[in-house]
């Protein structure tokens, strides 16, 4: 009985043992994978190369036959996209899932390549451009914004270039000064990691006005990718609030499936399956019964 009882302990543990092997096996393969990546382009512009200090001025951008795919062998996502952002502008940028809206916005910051056609913003092909001098003039608000741990200091201010009437004054431009004020350590009070003791409007609105500290050094764009679709109604407003008084001299991306969002931006771009569809402004677009954004508009309960 004994050397049953053994035996029996003997094949759980390697019934056990060998299920645990194909887990591990699998996270082999995607570190492997990961190793065989092609690796980013150069953190620093070449001497020849590097842009002026003041660049990008405006924030003009340029699609010129855009062309992209994510792996070789796959279908286009983007098809030979031509487009033209005047700097300033608050461009609204909409679709159905998998059209290759935040494609878009990937490609701008180099985290994919395309594989025709180029990019120029202000007259420069960000191809030519290192990614930290790229991505300093970019921010980003995500859908699902992440906080550092640390304090609200840390994640407004990463570099601690800014001072704090200026912390204060960018908090409050984003409602979260009477927060932050309630607190015990103020701008000092600590964030968990992914900031887990946040709301998820306070992160959004976090996120936000770090890019609105960005903007204020460096970075002339702003990317709003679907940065509203998880918050309620309340902060919703309030970002739209923002980003209509505190990004007046930024150019403005704001991706969005909701096309509520995007009736005060300058223009609407309509994407689908990869091309440009529609592209103006959206009371143009409201009046044509035809177009794509009118479908979407109706879809949403926004037209009768």
């Amino acid at each position: 009985m004994s050397y049953a009882a053994s035996t029996t302990q003997t094949l759980d543990y390697l019934v056990r043992s060998t299920t645990e092997v194909e887990t591990k096996i699998v996270s082999c393969e995607r570190m492997v994978k990961y190793t065989q990546l092609e690796q980013e382009g150069p953190w620093e512009t070449a001497a020849h190369s590097r842009p002026y200090p003041s660049w990008p001025e405006g924030g003009e951008i340029v699609f010129e036959g855009v062309a992209c795919r994510y792996q070789d062998g796959m279908e286009e996502v983007l098809k030979g996209v031509n487009l033209r952002v005047h700097a300033h502008k608050k461009i609204g940028i909409c679709g159905r899932t998998g059209a290759g809206k935040s494609t878009l916005t990937l490609l701008l910051s180099q985290l994919m390549d395309p594989s025709a056609g180029r990019i120029l913003v202000d007259s420069l092909d960000i191809s030519n451009i290192g990614l930290h001098d790229l991505r300093a003039r970019i921010a980003v608000v995500p859908q699902d914004a992440q906080c550092f741990q640390g304090s609200w200091r840390d994640n407004l201010d990463p570099e601690g270039a800014q001072k704090d009437n200026q912390l204060w004054r960018v908090v409050e431009d984003c409602a979260l000064k009477a927060h932050i004020e309630s607190l015990e350590g103020g701008l000092d009070t600590r964030i968990n990691e992914g900031g887990r003791n946040l709301s998820n409007g306070q992160r959004q609105l976090l996120c936000l006005a770090s890019a609105m500290l960005a903007t204020s050094r460096a970075a002339k764009i702003l990317v709003m990718d679907e940065a509203t679709s998880a918050v309620d109604p309340e902060t919703d407003g309030q970002m739209q609030a923002v980003i209509r008084k505190g990004f007046m001299s930024v150019t403005v991306l704001v991706v969005a499936h909701r096309p509520n969002t995007l009736l005060e931006c300058d223009r609407v771009l309509v994407v689908d399956r990869g091309q440009v569809l529609e592209f103006d402004s959206p009371r143009t677009l409201m009046a044509n019964t035809e177009s794509a954004f009118y479908g979407l508009c109706l879809e949403a309960g926004l037209v009768g």
